[in-house]
């Protein structure tokens, strides 16, 4: 079957794992590149601990690179913003380019000037997926304007932190298709070939996949996490508000009392210091620590049912790419 996605990144499956933080490293993400996807490191990949510096995290990714090189001959991918530190973002691509990277993630953030990093990644041959923090058209025509090669749709079905719109995975993705001509993939709560299959039928070119890869073999969450992400289901899930906008997290204790400051009133700003402060999205997903820490995941989860190998999910995922 003939598709853009594949033909512009190399890939055999028009499938991309998601950019997820601390839960990604070499191995996971080349085991997700052998398997016909397009795996991509996170930010702070491989990691056990917390770095110091900006230049102890880009040599950190550099490291991350070149291992995943040795796991795989098959493309993968890194983001350009891997901390909140935007004054080394040029940096970051500067390293990715250097180790030869076949494709950036390119995050549509406040204060950042977009025009020359995507210029200096389409000059030096590198592809260039755009991801808006809240997907728009008039973002996405932008991105396009600037040279991006795939666009990613994210609705508010995704795990991690969500849009700013409360728009479903399956109404925003049309009007982003509707608005540009390069290809769309959509994220936000796809784990199975149904949700594939409608993807594709709404005008997606590929699927942009989290979670669904969280639950398996070679992902570095913790194991823990992989058996709740199992056992529950898109009903179990807490949301709360946060800065920028919202997160949803399968219950622990500490998601409980984010969700509590919520009902009672805190501010947004409050309860992100509470909780980016607290790093809690690496205690309980990497450390297995579920009393300080939250589990954030897709409303997809409903239906995982089984920890899988990377291969088995996109196999299950690609079923219809399948020769």
């Amino acid at each position: 079957m003939q598709n853009r996605i594949c033909e512009i990144l190399g890939i055999q499956y028009p499938i991309i794992q998601g950019a997820m933080s601390w839960v990604t490293n070499a191995e996971f993400v080349a085991a997700v590149s052998n398997a016909g996807g397009l795996g991509m490191l996170g930010p702070f990949a491989g990691r056990r601990h917390n770095p110091t510096s900006m230049d102890e995290i880009i040599d950190w990714m550099r490291q991350e690179v070149r291992k995943t090189k040795t796991l795989t001959d098959k493309p993968f991918a890194a983001p350009m913003i891997v901390s909140y530190d935007f004054s080394r973002i040029m940096d970051m691509v500067d390293m990715l380019i250097e180790e030869g990277v076949a494709a950036v993630l390119v995050n549509g953030v406040d204060g950042v000037d977009l025009v020359p990093i995507i210029a200096k990644l389409k000059q030096n041959g590198v592809k260039v997926i755009f991801r808006g923090a809240t997907a728009t058209p008039e973002d996405a025509q932008n991105a396009e304007r600037l040279g991006a090669d795939i666009i990613v749709a994210t609705g508010f079905d995704e795990g991690g932190t969500v849009p700013e719109k409360i728009i479903g995975s399956f109404s925003v993705v049309s009007h982003i298709v509707d608005a540009v001509n390069v290809p769309v993939m959509l994220a936000g709560g796809i784990v199975d070939v149904r949700g594939v299959r409608a993807s594709f039928a709404l005008g997606a070119g590929g699927v942009y996949v989290g979670t669904a890869f969280l639950a398996t073999h070679e992902s570095p969450a913790d194991q823990r996490v992989k058996e709740l992400i199992v056992r529950h289901t898109a009903s179990d899930l807490q949301i709360f508000r946060t800065t920028p906008a919202y997160y949803r997290s399968i219950p622990t204790a500490f998601s409980t009392e984010l969700v509590k400051m919520d009902e009672q009133g805190a501010s947004r700003e409050e309860i992100a210091k509470k909780m980016y402060g607290g790093q809690a999205l690496k205690k309980a997903m990497l450390d297995g620590d579920l009393d300080n820490g939250i589990i954030t995941v897709g409303n997809g989860i409903t239906y995982i049912h089984a920890i899988r190998s990377v291969k088995e999910v996109v196999d299950d995922l690609m079923q219809d790419f399948r020769g």
